[in-house]
């Protein structure tokens, strides 16, 4: 995993996690590889690791079971507002950088609408 310095890199660790969830590379119920194993994998420290683990743990996201490790929710609920946070994020972003190109709202629609049409007629071809 390449790390943005600009990003602090627990919530980078974070964002990953979101991801392989969402993508369901992590399902529910799945638990995750030992806080040691995560920070060889990422090439980070274990604190890191635990920093960012402790706060899905205190979202809802992922349950920590005692002696036994870290598993994601089964909860649907969280993980589908998790999923729409996640999205509403990306969103922000990219609206927010359209914005500073002086693009109104409605050319955004226009010209996100238009890449979309393209993408399908790509993935079709």
């Amino acid at each position: 995993m390449e790390f943005d310095d600009k990003i602090p890199i627990y919530y980078q660790i974070k964002q990953y996690i979101y991801q392989e969830i969402i993508v369901n590379h992590l399902a529910p119920g799945d638990k995750l590889p030992a806080v040691r194993q995560l920070a060889l994998t990422l090439t980070v420290n274990v604190n890191t690791i635990q920093r960012a683990l402790g706060e899905l743990i205190n979202e809802g996201i992922l349950e920590s079971k005692r002696g036994r490790g870290n598993f994601v929710t089964t909860d649907v609920s969280t993980l589908t507002d998790m999923k729409h946070r996640v999205v509403e994020e990306q969103l922000a972003l990219m609206y927010d950088r359209l914005a500073d190109l002086q693009i109104t709202p409605d050319e955004m629609v226009t010209y996100l609408t238009d890449y979309i049409s393209k993408r399908k007629e790509q993935a079709q071809a």
